[in-house]
């Protein structure tokens, strides 16, 4: 069994630790070691003002976290609501998949979004297999548009 909560400063270890397991199961997949630098700016963003937003869940089995998700409102004058929000990233242990952890997560998010008033949930998608079919299994969701990067220099 696994309970889901959130994310908090305390945390930060047993993420890293997460996220250096993700990397061992999926050597193809993550390109970037959470080293120091990543653990210093972690710490940073529970008192930088840019992540009043952010709602981060973790999904915590015998003490290790085995699944993270991160969104953010979208607070945009065009919506000045905040109706929307994005999410940015789920993931979960190779290892602990077909456990329904994405879906507890998933659901975690939406009652989370929910409260602040939320009413659509926006994510780009991973393009594999594996997250394709877990995108288009999620009840009440429909894939619409593709995503481009654009990057700020």
């Amino acid at each position: 069994m696994f309970e889901i909560k959130t994310f908090e400063i305390e945390d930060i270890d047993r993420v890293i630790a997460f996220e250096r397991e993700l990397r061992k199961q999926e050597p193809d997949t993550y390109f970037w070691e959470p080293d120091d630098t990543y653990r210093k700016q972690l710490l940073q963003s529970f008192s930088d003002p840019r992540f009043n937003t952010a709602i981060s869940l973790i999904a915590i089995k015998n003490e290790r976290v085995i699944g993270r998700i991160d969104a953010s409102l979208v607070s945009s004058r065009s919506d000045a609501s905040c109706f929307s929000a994005y999410m940015d990233w789920i993931c979960v242990l190779k290892s602990e998949r077909h456990n329904r952890v994405a879906q507890a997560l998933l659901k975690a998010l939406r009652d989370a979004c929910k409260k602040q008033g939320v009413g659509v949930l926006i994510a780009l998608t991973a393009n594999n297999d594996e997250a394709q079919r877990f995108y288009h299994s999620v009840e009440g969701a429909s894939i619409h548009d593709t995503g481009i990067w654009i990057d700020i220099e």
